[in-house]
């Protein structure tokens, strides 16, 4: 059974991102007994394990991994686990664990190898971890059932009441802020270079049936003070009154009803949600004066998740666990008033040649949040509204 730790959350992340695995305490001294027997008793057959020994403060001396397979990142070793703890009182061993005494004992190579000034170091407590691959086969398969799962969610959606054939969504957002990406992402897995001059609608196909899924995103230039998309000019997209491909002019944008093939827009071209895409590196910048005020639905996508600080392929499975992505989460919620049920991150995709369902499982989850919320606006909206022009 895994023990609680001493090591902070931020002492694991950088002990994950190292080795490549997490860790999960087996064995602590201080709980267990500072004995060898005891120590391999729980630890032995384990698998590939990892020695952490704490000394005056809490200071965290050394690490040390030891398995049967090689590990090149090590400085020294590795070691089988019994060899490690056999008591060696001739300075012969690289390194020697001595857990009754509290001590640890190097060699004179090794003292020279890590820049040590002494061969021998005490220590307050001592933990044994198994390291475990995050992205395993076992959990892949979960994760690849939870995509088709996803998949299938989105294919069966049909929008409220039958109001509308497929939910509009529309992305805005800063110059940079993952919009495109996002979409691209969405669409092939891959990602664009450049910056959206155009209003683009992009529809999406099963690769099922080829059937058109039942939604489609909306990109539009990036927000900005000087040559991107105006706040005030937003209101006629979210009415439906531009059609694909219409080049923007950052000086003047078309007059309200021109460039529409109707002239006059329905439901069916009216935008249902609108989604704030914000780079997660840059929430701090964010403010208030950045919303679009509407009766439209309202949600925030954080993309560039997995370039947060510590954030590593496997904290993807369960990313809204990690801290860094909470305190991402709370400062978008501070700052913009969301609520948390209401901001999704995503890792776009960036130079990868093949799909990597742990990303695609984030992308189609707030996709899938989006078309329910959209569910949402079309439920609340007046009756009058519901099949006229706007």
């Amino acid at each position: 059974m895994a023990v609680a730790t001493r090591l902070t959350w931020r002492q694991e992340k950088k002990m994950q991102n190292y080795f490549g695995e997490k860790q999960f305490s087996l064995y602590k001294a201080s709980v267990h007994g500072f004995s060898t027997n005891s120590m391999l008793k729980i630890c032995s057959e384990q698998g590939p394990t990892l020695t952490v020994n704490y000394g005056e403060g809490n200071y965290l001396i050394i690490v040390f991994v030891f398995q049967e397979s090689i590990i090149t990142k090590c400085k020294v070793g590795p070691f089988k686990l019994p060899m490690l703890f056999d008591e060696d009182n001739y300075g012969n061993r690289e390194v020697s664990i001595h857990l009754k005494e509290k001590t640890m004992h190097f060699s004179k190579n090794t003292v020279k190898k890590l820049g040590l000034s002494q061969r021998y170091i005490s220590f307050q407590d001592c933990e044994v971890f198994q390291c475990e691959d995050l992205l395993d086969k076992r959990r892949m398969n979960g994760i690849t059932e939870l995509k088709e799962n996803l998949l299938c969610a989105i294919r069966n959606y049909v929008p409220y009441g039958g109001l509308v054939h497929k939910i509009r969504i529309l992305l805005v957002g800063p110059v940079g802020g993952g919009k495109s990406s996002f979409v691209n992402s969405a669409l092939v897995g891959s990602n664009p270079t450049g910056t959206s001059e155009k209003y683009r609608t992009y529809f999406f196909k099963d690769e099922k049936d080829n059937n058109t899924l039942p939604f489609i995103l909306c990109d539009s230039m990036g927000l900005s003070e000087k040559e991107g998309l105006d706040m005030d000019d937003i209101p006629s997209i979210l009415e439906g009154h531009f059609p694909d491909r219409y080049q923007f002019n950052s000086l003047k944008l078309m007059p309200k009803g021109i460039g529409n093939h109707t002239g006059c827009p329905l439901l069916e071209d009216r935008v249902h949600c609108v989604a704030f895409v914000f780079n997660a590196n840059s929430v701090e910048q964010l403010s208030y004066q950045m919303l679009i005020k509407s009766d439209v639905v309202h949600v925030v996508l954080l993309t560039h998740v997995d370039t947060l600080d510590l954030i590593t392929k496997a904290d993807l499975i369960d990313i809204y666990k990690c801290v860094p992505v909470q305190l991402k989460l709370e400062a978008v919620h501070r700052k913009l008033e969301f609520a948390l049920s209401d901001i999704f991150v995503v890792s776009n995709y960036t130079s990868e040649w093949e799909l990597e369902p742990v990303i695609d499982v984030l992308i189609l989850s707030a996709l899938k949040e989006m078309l329910w919320a959209a569910d949402g606006f079309l439920e609340n909206l007046p009756l009058e509204n519901t099949g006229r022009c706007v």
